[in-house]
C-alpha cells in the first residue's frame, strides 16, 4: 500500500511540475504577443489603439482569461451614456467652435465622477455611481491588477492609473481627445478649449485642478518640467509606450528572473518616449539586478572588483549612465505618505487650486 502511495505521489508530482512548465509557456507566449501587437502599433505595422494596447497590457496579465468583445461591450455601454450625458449639457458663456467637443469632455467627467439617473421612461430610470478612488494598494505592490481598466469596471474602485486610462479611452470613443499627463507618481489628464486654452482633469478629487496642484507637490524639479517628464501632454505612441513598461511590470511579477523580455520592454517604451521615467528606473534596476548577480557568481565585495570584466564593466557602466539620466532629467521619487498627503491636499483645499473658469462653465439638464 505505501509503495503505491509513493507511485502515485510521485507521478501527481511529475504531471504538477509538468503543468506548471506548460502554464508558464502559455502565460510567456501570451507576453510575448502581447509585445508583437503593441510593437507593431508602434512601429505603424498594426492599427494604433489606446483602448486596445491597454486591454492586451492587462489580458496578459490574467493569461488571457478576459474577452475583448465584453471589455467593448462596457466601453459601448459608457460611451452611450456619455452621448447622452453631453447631449443633456449647455455651457455657460461658451460660444467657440468647439463647444460640442467641450460638452463631450465634461460628459466623460461627470460619468466618471457623479451619481446620474438615465430614465428608459417617466418612472424607470438607471443609476450609476462614480467611480471611486481605492486606497489600499493603491500602487499595486501587493497586486498588479490594482492598476487595471478591468478592475475599474469591475468593482467601480482605480486609481491614478486605472481612472486617468478609462477616462481616455472613452474620450476616443466619443470623438474627442484626452492625453495623458504625468506628475510625481501619478497620471492626469489635460484636455484643451479655445477659450481657456488647456486644462487639467483629475479623477482621483473630480477636480479642474490648476497647474500650481502640480508644483504643490514639492517633487517637481525645474528640469523635470522643461524636459518634459512631468505636465507635458503625451502623444498616442507615448501612451502605448507606457503600456509597454506595464507590460513588462506585471511580466516581472510572474518571471522575476527573465531579463530578456523585461529589457526588451524598456527598450522599446524608451525609443518612443525616452523621458519616460518608470521605463529608465526599470532598465536601470534591471542593470544594477545584473550586475550584483555578476559579483555574487565570482564572489567579490566591490564592484571594482569585476572591472577588470569587459562585459561586467560594461554592464557597469550602463546601470550608471542610466541612473543618471534619471537624476539629469529631474526626476524625484515621492515616497507614499507624502504622495497621499499631496491628494488630500487637493480635496481639502479645492478652492485653492480650482481652475474656476473651466469648473464655471457647465450647467447640465441630465438627471
Amino acid at each position: 500500500m505505501k509503495l503505491i502511495f509513493c507511485i502515485t505521489f510521485n507521478v501527481f508530482l511529475i504531471s504538477s511540475s509538468a503543468q506548471a512548465i506548460v502554464n508558464n509557456d502559455t502565460r510567456k507566449a501570451n507576453y510575448e504577443s502581447a509585445f508583437q501587437e503593441l510593437k507593431g502599433m508602434l512601429e505603424g505595422n498594426s492599427k494604433i489603439s489606446f483602448k486596445r494596447a491597454v486591454f492586451i497590457t492587462e489580458n496578459a496579465y490574467f493569461n488571457n482569461r478576459e474577452d475583448y468583445n465584453e471589455f467593448n461591450l462596457i466601453i459601448d455601454l459608457l460611451a452611450r451614456r456619455c452621448r447622452t450625458i453631453a447631449a443633456g449639457t449647455s455651457l455657460t458663456g461658451y460660444t467657440q467652435s468647439d463647444a460640442d467637443n467641450l460638452k463631450r469632455n465634461y460628459s466623460v467627467f461627470r460619468l466618471m465622477t457623479d451619481t446620474i439617473r438615465f430614465y428608459q421612461n417617466d418612472s424607470t430610470y438607471r443609476l450609476t455611481i462614480p467611480y471611486t478612488y481605492d486606497f489600499e494598494d493603491f500602487w499595486g505592490d501587493k497586486d498588479w491588477s490594482k492598476m487595471f481598466v478591468i478592475k475599474l469596471l469591475q468593482t467601480n474602485k482605480g486609481n491614478c492609473h486605472s481612472l486617468p486610462f478609462l477616462y481616455k479611452i472613452l474620450c476616443e470613443e466619443i470623438g474627442t481627445k484626452a492625453y495623458l499627463a504625468m506628475a510625481p507618481n501619478h497620471i492626469y489628464i489635460k484636455q484643451y478649449a479655445k477659450l481657456g486654452g488647456w486644462y487639467n482633469t483629475e479623477l482621483t478629487s473630480a477636480q479642474f485642478p490648476m497647474d500650481a496642484w502640480i508644483m504643490a507637490s514639492g517633487y517637481v524639479h525645474l528640469n523635470a518640467i522643461q524636459n518634459g517628464v512631468y505636465m507635458d501632454t503625451l502623444s498616442l505612441k507615448q501612451s502605448i509606450a507606457v503600456c509597454v513598461t506595464d507590460l513588462a511590470k506585471g511580466y516581472s511579477r510572474i518571471f522575476p528572473e527573465d531579463d530578456a523580455f523585461i529589457m526588451a520592454c524598456a527598450d522599446l517604451a524608451l525609443k518612443y518616449y525616452p523621458v519616460y521615467t518608470n521605463a529608465l528606473i526599470m532598465k536601470s534596476e534591471l542593470l544594477k539586478t545584473q550586475f550584483e548577480r555578476r559579483m555574487k557568481a565570482a564572489g567579490v565585495k566591490y564592484p571594482s572588483d569585476l572591472f577588470g570584466d569587459a562585459e561586467s564593466k560594461a554592464v557597469f557602466d550602463a546601470m550608471e549612465q542610466s541612473y543618471f539620466r534619471i537624476h539629469r532629467l529631474g526626476y524625484r521619487m515621492m515616497p507614499k505618505k507624502m504622495y497621499m498627503d499631496w491628494l488630500t491636499d487637493l480635496k481639502n483645499n479645492r478652492e485653492q487650486y480650482r481652475n474656476k473658469e473651466m469648473s464655471s462653465k457647465f450647467k447640465t439638464s441630465t438627471k
